[in-house]
């Protein structure tokens, strides 16, 4: 009886782990387009939680909200967040816990990469220049 009930427990044991996070349940993400600015001004309201993330990884002065765009990424799956301004993101669920992040301007390639997202921990993309004076695009991505 013993001798069952090892290998038994040893199996729930086992079985109750935690799994990789790009093996886990749906993630959700909220993606912000910004444009960033070497000029200084006010910011953007909104972006109030994220300017010190900002201004430490861009260093710009000011930062503009363009738009935003939600999605949800089942475990070895993909969404597309669109973020405005013909501007996506697709999001690709990937290996140890990393997801692919493709950055579209309609049916062009920006940027591609790979991030280990944490919930509540924004991540900042710098991007391409918007056509004015030193601005640059920038996204924000935050997996909930």
């Amino acid at each position: 009886m013993r001798l069952i009930l090892l290998p038994l427990l040893l199996g729930l044991g086992l079985a109750a782990l935690p799994t990789p996070a790009h093996a886990q349940a749906d993630t959700s993400l909220t993606g912000i387009l910004v444009i960033a600015s070497p000029e200084p001004g006010e910011s953007d309201r909104r972006l109030a939680p994220y300017e010190a993330t900002l201004r430490r990884i861009l260093r710009f002065e000011s930062f503009r909200w363009v738009g935003q765009g939600r999605g949800r990424l089942a475990a070895g799956g993909s969404t597309t967040l669109n973020l405005g301004a013909g501007q996506s993101l697709r999001i690709a669920d990937g290996d140890r816990g990393a997801v692919q992040v493709t950055w579209q301007q309609g049916n062009r390639v920006l940027m591609r990469t790979g991030l280990n997202l944490r919930p509540g921990v924004p991540a900042v993309l710098g991007g391409p220049g918007t056509g004015r004076a030193g601005e640059v695009y920038a996204v924000i991505l935050v997996s909930q």
